[in-house]
């Protein structure tokens, strides 16, 4: 059966980077419907750390860095926006943020590492080296071996799970269809239409947006597309509320609006398990008390672990199908920082098939090794 008399467009996967697109699809006037998968799915957006996050984004690539830089100064536009339309505050901070250093040497470079990604942007890098006393200024709780860091003013961060809600909400506010608890089976192209089958549903479209995180390996090849992607595990700990402390977020220790701590992350290569590990968590947790030490008498009061969508070269994947025309393939791990750029951008390059130059690097066939 066709379950929607017109749709038009599909998205399969209702995750940040999902909804985000989704988002976008329907403010800009589309019919959109998405498809989402169960509460058990592997859930990136569940796991997410919530950082807006600038510094050292693109060394090397720096059009990911200009896609980074423009997604994060478009962030408040967004917040705003969901704020107005749907009264959910998704509780941005854009103070700037810390990389923490116990190293003089480390921190050196990383100093040297901006100042050359300023030169490939032809700008000078927003940031500032602070030693431990021009730190302290900011954050007085920072200890001992801490010797420095990074500040950047683009950083900051949001609550994710109020961000999924306020997406979520905005989407149905602007006439969006979200179908929960589907696993999409099949996705195929015939009559100049997108028939996707989830169950015993076919759902049918002009056009099909495949952001199902791990899910994209299996699908993208069915509409012409490629996602080489595998899992990487990250661990998180949540205090109990304390006394506001971080106004600051640091790139593993943030204080939410709650006054919650949440302390991440790691970066781990162990397949489809999202468990927790007592090693792994007590090694957060030292780095973040030797960096912050009251935090070694407050209670840590649930942990958990999530999987990432990794890319092997860690940037995104963004392209279109050739093979299928109005199929695009979306994934990526900063699906917080990107979500402006995913509902803006990234939608009109959909809409209007004129790709923003920055993405015009993503595509998948730059995995491809060429033999001679």
């Amino acid at each position: 059966m066709t379950d929607h008399p017109h749709i038009d467009t599909l998205v399969v996967g209702g995750g940040v980077v999902g909804m985000s697109i989704a988002y976008g699809l329907a403010r800009s006037g589309d019919v959109v419907c998405v498809l989402d998968g169960s509460d058990d799915a592997f859930r990136a957006s569940r796991g997410n750390f919530g950082l807006i996050w600038v510094q050292n984004k693109g060394l090397g690539r720096p059009s990911y860095a200009r896609w980074t830089m423009q997604a994060a100064r478009t962030w408040q536009s967004l917040a705003t926006e969901l704020q107005e339309l749907t009264g959910v505050d998704v509780e941005l901070r854009q103070p700037g943020g810390l990389s923490m250093s116990f190293d003089e040497k480390v921190l050196a470079a990383s100093s040297e590492k901006l100042n050359a990604l300023g030169k490939e942007l032809g700008i000078v890098y927003p940031y500032e080296r602070l030693d431990a006393d021009g730190l302290r200024k900011l954050t007085p709780d920072i200890g001992p071996d801490v010797v420095g860091a990074i500040y950047c003013p683009l950083d900051g961060h949001v609550s994710p799970l109020r961000t999924l809600r306020a997406l979520v909400q905005g989407f149905r506010a602007r006439g969006g269809q979200l179908v929960s608890g589907v696993n999409v089976d099949r996705v195929e192209r015939r009559g100049g239409e997108f028939h996707v089958h989830a169950g015993n549903k076919v759902y049918t479209a002009g056009r099909v947006v495949l952001a199902a995180g791990l899910a994209n390996r299996e699908l993208a090849p069915q509409v012409g597309l490629k996602a080489p992607i595998r899992p990487v595990r990250g661990q998180l700990l949540v205090s109990e509320r304390v006394q506001p402390f971080l106004h600051y977020p640091c790139h593993y220790v943030r204080q939410t609006g709650e006054g919650v701590v949440q302390i991440g992350d790691s970066k781990e290569e162990v397949g489809m398990d999202d468990s927790t590990t007592l090693g792994e968590l007590a090694r957060i947790a030292a780095r973040a008390t030797r960096t912050f030490p009251m935090l070694a008498n407050v209670n840590v009061v649930r942990t958990w672990g999530a999987l990432r969508v990794m890319s092997p070269d860690g940037y995104p994947i963004y392209q279109a199908s050739t093979e299928c025309p109005g199929a695009f393939v979306v994934t990526c791990h900063s699906g917080i920082t990107l979500a402006p750029a995913h509902a803006g951008p990234l939608v009109d390059w959909m809409r209007t098939g004129t790709e923003p130059a920055e993405i015009r690097g993503f595509k998948a066939e730059r995995f491809d090794v060429q033999t001679n």
